[in-house]
């Protein structure tokens, strides 16, 4: 009788085991599926494209956080939700505990792409199928812990709020964006206010803006709105910078709106327009000494060329981030660093330039008197850019895309019979191209990428170059006086506008020339080593490309 009262004793100990057993699976159950479970932690990547470059504790890679949810369903379905990647699967409670069995996902990786065989595209993408192994959580003290986290229960508006806030600018704004903000806002001013460039400083101040605006970034997952995100309008925009479209189309124009009278009329005048050009290769020597790469120091030392769509051209191909070098490493992306200091610098040439020419001529050489270019006539015009084209592609054919857009672009004008496509290279054409290039390499400059110690390095190069440039055509212009006759001596300031910034070295030069003697004008003197700079820098480039490339 006694063993009948325990066995009874024992069943009746089981049932109550199994029916509080089972109030705790459903207190559980109704726990789980009431509102979303939502943990934040560090550990994530906030670029979509992932770079195997910046692997290893050593690389200082930056992490961020980011909030990981879990929802749980009375189905007993699951969405984890990690990095706005989902991951579905099965949940069931088996001894008090939850698992979770997770179902195989597809997944396409955005991975930086490293062949420069395939230079069109800044990403390459692979699938994987993930399989992630079951997790066994458990619940204590109203909270989820069990996979190495800790997940507090939210109501589901509460989740959307969190998510809300999570995609909002001001969750994700960093000092450095608020810096570049500065520096966008800071050329706007500079545009507006002293009309400095405002056709280029203003699309690129915009871009900058716009490139610098935080938004929710993490590996594999792309909203498609950066400049660096695959498939966004900016990045298929910012192909024309990366690929080197834009700058032969600028040159097309530039050749469309250009008379070479003034450089006919007086030969000579070249040898400025070639003197000038030292400031790129001492640039270069210096790029070197501070520890860039040969194909980096190319790209860096064109900014002495005071050409900013050489520049891009340049360092969309030296210094684009693709490239594999000898020794295996890859080429840093240089090219939004290189081209804000061009086009900065080059909107300064009224700030920098008088200065170094008064420095190094006297009143009396700046007031010298040059005789007026004689009239150049139509067959002249004409055969100018035809001899000019096959001179500089035998010389630097690598240098061909710049200059033959830009011969291209003079015959159309010249000839006088294609005035129609010279009006729209000379006006719309690169008009368009004027915004788009200067949109796009502003929005290039993201803070991570822009804020750096090479890209200061770089400004610090590009206002040597511009000093160094400018000296170098004044030098030159004093040095070929010394073998001219006193009546056809060259005013030296003239030499300062072989830097080839077009028009604004020499309108610098006539400004400084009225200024000494205001019945001196020197304008139409300044334009002839200002378009041989232009020449002499794109055959400067492509000699850099044909040693480095």
């Amino acid at each position: 009788m006694k063993k009948i009262f325990q066995l009874l004793f024992i069943f009746f100990l089981l049932f109550l085991q199994t029916t509080y057993a089972g109030n705790d699976s459903e207190n559980i159950v109704q726990k789980l599926t009431n509102g979303k479970w939502i943990n934040r932690h560090g550990g994530y990547i906030p670029k979509p494209v992932f770079n195997p470059d910046n692997t290893g504790k050593d690389k200082g890679i930056k992490t961020i956080k980011r909030f990981k949810t879990l929802s749980f369903e009375s189905d007993h379905s699951f969405i984890l939700d990690s990095a706005k990647q989902r991951y579905p699967g099965k949940w069931s409670i088996q001894g008090g505990l939850i698992l979770l069995k997770f179902n195989p996902k597809n997944a396409t990786h955005l991975w930086k792409n490293t062949n420069p065989n395939q230079a069109n595209s800044g990403y390459a993408t692979t699938s994987e199928v993930i399989r992630l192994p079951e997790r066994l959580l458990q619940m204590e003290g109203g909270k989820l812990t069990g996979d190495g986290f800790v997940y507090k229960n939210y109501p589901g508006a509460v989740s959307g709020l969190i998510n809300f806030w999570e995609f909002s600018g001001f969750a994700n704004v960093t000092w450095g964006h608020l810096v570049m903000m500065f520096v966008g806002l800071f050329f706007i001013f500079l545009a507006i206010k002293y009309d400095f460039e405002p056709l280029l400083l203003i699309p690129i101040g915009i871009g900058i803006l716009i490139g610098n605006v935080p938004m929710f970034q993490a590996v594999d997952f792309n909203l498609q709105l950066g400049v660096y995100e695959p498939g966004s309008v900016m990045n298929y925009l910012y192909k024309g910078v990366v690929q080197g479209w834009y700058p032969p189309l600028i040159f097309l124009g530039i050749g469309a709106m250009t008379d070479f009278s003034s450089l006919i009329s007086n030969p000579k005048l070249m040898l400025l327009g070639a003197a000038a050009q030292i400031g790129i290769f001492l640039t270069f020597l210096g790029a070197l000494w501070l520890g860039f790469a040969p194909p980096e120091a190319g790209a860096i030392g064109i900014i002495g060329g005071a050409d900013g769509p050489t520049a891009i051209f340049l360092s969309s191909k030296l210094a684009n981030g693709i490239n594999i070098m000898a020794n295996g490493e890859t080429v840093k992306n240089l090219i939004g660093p290189i081209a804000i200091a061009a086009y900065s610098y080059m909107a300064l040439v009224p700030v920098i330039q008088p200065p170094v020419i008064k420095l190094l001529t006297s009143r009396k050489e700046r007031k010298i008197k040059m005789k007026p270019p004689r009239a150049v006539s139509k067959t002249e015009k004409i055969i100018f850019p035809l001899a000019g084209l096959l001179l500089t592609a035998y010389i630097a054919p690598t240098s061909l895309p710049l200059l033959g857009m830009l011969f291209f672009g003079n015959i159309l004008k010249e000839s006088g019979v294609t005035n129609r496509l010279a009006n729209v290279a000379s006006n719309a054409l690169i008009d368009i191209i004027t915004i788009l290039l200067g949109l796009t390499v502003g929005a290039s400059t993201q803070a991570d990428v822009f804020l750096t110690m090479s890209s200061i390095k770089i400004f610090g190069l590009g206002a040597a170059s511009f000093i160094i440039a400018t000296a170098g055509g004044v030098l030159g212009a004093k040095l070929m006086n010394v073998f001219l006759k006193r009546g056809n001596k060259i005013n030296p300031m003239i030499g300062a506008s072989g830097v080839s910034a077009v028009p604004d070295s020499a309108r610098v030069v006539q400004i400084m020339g009225l200024k000494e003697d205001p019945a001196n004008h020197l304008l139409m003197h300044a334009m002839a080593p200002n378009i041989a700079g232009v020449i002499g820098s794109a055959v400067g480039a492509g000699i850099l490309l044909s040693f480095l490339m």
